[in-house]
C-alpha cells in the first residue's frame, strides 16, 4: 500500500475535546430540578426499597413449599365445633386440588408417552395408562358425583354409604 501523505483526505481527530465555555452565570433549571428530585423523592424511596430488600433477604419465603398440617377429618370434630368443621373443610379442598393435580400430571404423562411411542404406545406405554385407570378411579370413587358444589360433608356421607355397600355385598358373599 503505497504511503498517503495527504493529511487532508483523512482528518485526525482532535486530541483533547475542548470544554464549552458557560455564557450566562445563572444556573441551569434542569440541573436544579434533577438534584432536588433526587433528594426528595428518588433518595427516600430507593432508602426504604433497600431496607425491605434486606429485610427479605434475611428471612426467605418459598411459597411453593408452604407446608399445611394436618387438621382433624370432618369424622373428628366434636359436635358443635365450628372451627374444626372449617379447618376441615379447608383440608378437604386442598386434598381434592392435590388428587385433581395427580390425575392431571398422570394424564399429561400418559400424553407424552403416546406422543414419543406414536404406533407402538398401547405396548409400551401400558404402565402409564394402568396408573391413569388407577388414579382416575380412585379420585372418582371420592369425589365422584359431588358435582362442583361438594363439600367434606357430602364426601364423608358419600364414603359412609360406599362402605356399607361393601359390607352388605360382603355379608351377602359369606352366606
Amino acid at each position: 500500500m503505497p504511503e498517503d501523505k495527504n493529511w487532508d483526505a483523512y482528518k485526525v481527530p482532535p486530541t483533547r475535546t475542548p470544554v464549552s465555555d458557560r455564557i450566562t452565570s445563572v444556573p441551569n433549571p434542569v440541573d436544579f430540578i434533577q438534584t432536588v428530585f433526587n433528594y426528595v423523592i428518588d433518595a427516600p424511596v430507593t432508602f426504604v426499597r433497600e431496607w425491605i430488600e434486606r429485610q427479605q433477604a434475611k428471612n426467605k419465603y418459598y411459597y411453593y413449599h408452604q407446608k399445611f398440617r394436618r387438621v382433624p377429618d370432618l369424622s373428628e370434630c366434636m359436635e358443635g365445633d365450628y372451627p374444626c368443621f372449617f379447618e376441615a373443610e379447608a383440608q378437604w379442598r386442598r386434598d381434592r386440588m392435590v388428587d385433581q393435580e395427580i390425575v392431571e400430571i398422570v394424564r399429561e404423562r400418559l400424553g407424552a408417552c403416546k406422543h414419543r411411542e406414536g404406533p407402538n404406545q398401547f405396548q409400551n406405554c401400558a404402565k402409564e395408562m394402568e396408573l391413569l385407570a388407577q388414579v382416575t378411579k380412585a379420585y372418582q370413587d371420592r369425589y365422584g358425583d359431588l358435582g362442583y358444589h361438594g363439600n367434606a360433608r357430602t364426601c364423608l356421607m358419600k364414603q359412609k354409604h360406599r362402605m356399607m355397600e361393601e359390607r352388605k355385598a360382603q355379608a351377602k358373599a359369606s352366606e
